[in-house]
């Protein structure tokens, strides 16, 4: 068995974040009461001694069939270090591997490569890419981060971008509100509301979400908008408590309700104090993940 081979069939590992998107609570309300108090934490279940079939591996597929889960296979590996910086990746062998055809292969070599994970130039092959050429912004290399070996470094980048992205985006909001977004944003104060009373940590999650992407969706600064699914990525795979968002209670609540008040009277500057109590790191993590010091 090649180098290669063994790496990935000792080091393989799969992940499901179990979390649904902005806009997608119409179809799940309230979830049952029983769900897991913790969300958006994938389960790594170690060395898997036989990976068999990729199609047997729905865990993190996302719906995406082969190709997807595939790239979500070999991503997680690369981004763990199980498959370093300038390690070749012959087609044939990973397909061999994982009993996948070559056009699921070269597909998913070609999602990597924009992601700048590996890179495939003539004469040289497809070798994996050293970590200063990884989009560290897309929301997949987030997540891998988020559960890998670097997963306390990802989880403080994320909590600092955080508090530079979303208090300006709630200053912003202030001064383009519109009577559907508020209402929608009042709704979503009171799934969370609703959600915590009933120990439902994966609705809160949800609400919690679309909260923050509609947040910035009308701050009225297209840049701001590119940069909401950085927020989606981050509230989906925090994974522990980080700051105010990551663990549901009555404080966290009010924040997120005083927030949609200074939304309601078009004060900027409540708003985004408001958010930026809410982005402040717990005390019992602070030596972990610092708040961002404010120049």
């Amino acid at each position: 068995m090649s180098t290669l081979a063994h790496t990935m069939m000792t080091a393989a590992r799969s992940t499901d974040s179990g979390l649904a998107g902005p806009g997608e609570l119409d179809r799940y309300p309230y979830a049952e009461p029983q769900v897991a108090d913790r969300v958006g934490a994938p389960s790594w279940e170690g060395a898997d001694p036989d990976l068999g079939r990729v199609g047997r591996r729905a865990a993190g597929s996302r719906g995406r069939g082969l190709h997807g889960q595939l790239v979500q296979q070999l991503g997680q590996m690369i981004v763990s270090g199980d498959l370093g910086a300038d390690r070749p990746l012959v087609p044939e062998e990973i397909g061999q591997r994982f009993e996948v055809s070559r056009t699921v292969v070269r597909e998913s070599l070609r999602v990597l490569e924009a992601k700048g994970l590996v890179s495939a130039r003539p004469n040289v092959g497809t070798r994996v890419r050293p970590v200063s050429d990884w989009n560290l912004l897309d929301p997949d290399i987030i997540e891998w981060r988020a559960f890998g070996p670097q997963r306390d470094d990802q989880r403080r980048e994320l909590s600092e971008l955080r508090w530079t992205i979303e208090p300006l985006a709630a200053r912003l909001a202030a001064g383009h509100g519109r009577e559907d977004v508020q209402q929608r944003l009042c709704d979503m104060v009171e799934i969370m509301s609703h959600a915590m009373a009933q120990g439902d940590a994966l609705t809160y999650s949800r609400a919690d979400n679309e909260f923050h992407a509609l947040l910035i969706q009308i701050a009225g600064n297209r840049m701001l908008e590119h940069l909401s699914g950085i927020v989606s990525a981050a509230l989906q795979v925090s994974g522990g408590p980080v700051t105010g968002c990551d663990r549901p209670n009555e404080a966290s609540l009010a924040q997120h309700a005083r927030i949609v008040d200074a939304l309601g009277t078009g004060d900027g500057v409540a708003a985004e104090t408001a958010m930026r109590q809410l982005l402040t790191v717990h005390p019992e993590v602070e030596r972990v993940v610092p708040a961002p010091r404010e120049h």
